[in-house]
C-alpha cells in the first residue's frame, strides 16, 4: 500500500519545495496525506475537466505542474474555477499537489527536458541561485571521525560538483567538564577534561539538514554533540532557472525555429528577427523566462527558447540574441514526463495517467 505521503515524498527528494521560489505555493495543496493512493492523474493545470477525468478513472491523487492555489481563499462558494475544483476534489477526496518552480530550479527538471527535446549537448544550470547551502561544523574523537564522516555523507553532506565526501579536518582539543547527572563517552563526572578531537567542516543543502544532523547525532559517540550550522551564501550549480547548452552541429535561424516547432509539436513560433550567424549555442527557461534574457546573452547564447514576452522585451536583445518564444504551456508539457519517470519507477501498486484533457488555454488560428 502507497499513501498521499509516500508520493510527495518521492517528488520531493527529486525537486526539494525548498527550491520553489518565494512567491509560489508547490506541496499538498489538497487532501489527507495518509490516505492510500488509488491512482495518479498528471497535468500541467488543473481544471473542473481535470478533476473530472479524475473522478472516471477512480483516480485520488492529482499532480500538476501549476498551483491550483496560489494565493489565500477567503471563500469557497463557486465563484471562479479554483473554488469550484477545491470543492470538488473535496467532496471526491481527491488530493491535488503541486510542483512548480521547486521542479524548474533543479538539473534534470523542466529546463533540462526542454533540452533534451532539442538535442543539445553539454547543459548547465543558466542561473544558479545561492542561500541553499548550509556549512556544518561539529568535533569529534580521533578514534570515532571516520565514523560521524561517512554517516553525515551518506545523509547527503559533502558534494560539490562532480565529488562527494567533500570534508575539512583538523586536530584540536575540546575541553569539557561532566556533572553528576551526565553518563561521559571520555572524562570523570566532576573533573575538567581535554580531549584530542577532529574538528569536521562539511556542506550540504538545506533541504537535507535534520537528515545530516540525525545522522551525526546517531554516530557520534558523546551524550551531548557539540555542532555549528553556518549558513552559506555559495551558488550551487546543479540549482538555479534555466539551462544553456550547445547544438550538436549549428543551424541556421530558420533551420533552428523548425527544430524548435517540431520538438514542441508548435504551429507557430514568435521570434525575433533573425541573425546573420550560424545558431550553437541555446538557453532555454520553461514558463515566464524572460527576465532571464540577459543571462542568456552573458552566457553566449545565440538564441533563447522561453515564453511570455513582451513587446518591448523583443527590442532588448539588440540584435545579439534570438528570442523563440514558444509560448507557455508548450515550454513545460514536457514535465508530465518527468513526473511519470520517478513514479513509474518507484511504485507499481497503482496507475500513473497522463490527462486527455487539453489545459492549455491559448488557442492558435
Amino acid at each position: 500500500m502507497s499513501i498521499v505521503n509516500d508520493v510527495t515524498r518521492c517528488l520531493e527528494s527529486f525537486a526539494p519545495t525548498s527550491y520553489q521560489e518565494s512567491y509560489d505555493n508547490s506541496g499538498l495543496q489538497i487532501g489527507d496525506p495518509l490516505r492510500e493512493v488509488t491512482g495518479v492523474l498528471l497535468a500541467v493545470d488543473i481544471t473542473e475537466e481535470v478533476i473530472d477525468e479524475a473522478i472516471t478513472l477512480g483516480v485520488n491523487l492529482v499532480i500538476s505542474h501549476h498551483p491550483l492555489i496560489f494565493g489565500g481563499l477567503k471563500r469557497i462558494i463557486g465563484g471562479n474555477y479554483i473554488e469550484r475544483v477545491v470543492a470538488k476534489a473535496i467532496k471526491h477526496d481527491i488530493a491535488i499537489y503541486a510542483c512548480h518552480t521547486n521542479i524548474d530550479n533543479v538539473s534534470a527538471g523542466v529546463s533540462f527536458r526542454m533540452a533534451e527535446k532539442l538535442g543539445l549537448l553539454g547543459v548547465k544550470v543558466l542561473k544558479p541561485i545561492g542561500g541553499v547551502l548550509s556549512k556544518l561544523v561539529t568535533f569529534v574523537p580521533h578514534s570515532h571521525a571516520e565514523k560521524v564522516r561517512a554517516a553525515i555523507f551518506e545523509a547527503g553532506a559533502g558534494s560539490i560538483g562532480l565529488y562527494d565526501s567533500c570534508s575539512f579536518n583538523l586536530s584540536g582539543e575540546g575541553t569539557f567538564r561532566a556533572s553528576e547527572q551526565a553518563n561521559p563517552f571520555v572524562g570523570e563526572k566532576g573533573v575538567l577534561h581535554t580531549e584530542p578531537e577532529t574538528r569536521i567542516e562539511t556542506i550540504f543543502p538545506k533541504y537535507l539538514e535534520s537528515a545530516v544532523i540525525s545522522a551525526m547525532i546517531n554516530a557520534h559517540p558523546y551524550e551531548e554533540v557539540a555542532y555549528d550550522i553556518y549558513p552559506l551564501a555559495n551558488e550551487l550549480a546543479s540549482v538555479g532557472a534555466g539551462a544553456v547548452g550547445n547544438l550538436g552541429a549549428p543551424m541556421n535561424g530558420t533551420e533552428f525555429l523548425g527544430l524548435v516547432k517540431s520538438a514542441f509539436r508548435m504551429p507557430v513560433v514568435r521570434h525575433t528577427r533573425l541573425l546573420d550567424r550560424k545558431i550553437s549555442r541555446v538557453a532555454l527557461c520553461g514558463g515566464s523566462g524572460s527576465s532571464l534574457l540577459n543571462d542568456a546573452r552573458r552566457a553566449g547564447a545565440d538564441v533563447f527558447v522561453s515564453a511570455d514576452f513582451k513587446y518591448h522585451q523583443f527590442f532588448d536583445t539588440d540584435n545579439q540574441i534570438l528570442i523563440a518564444d514558444i509560448g507557455h504551456f508548450e515550454s513545460e508539457q514536457f514535465t508530465l514526463e518527468i513526473f511519470y519517470e520517478i513514479l513509474i519507477k518507484n511504485f507499481s501498486n497503482f496507475a500513473i495517467r497522463f490527462t486527455k484533457v487539453k489545459t492549455n488555454p491559448i488557442n492558435y488560428f
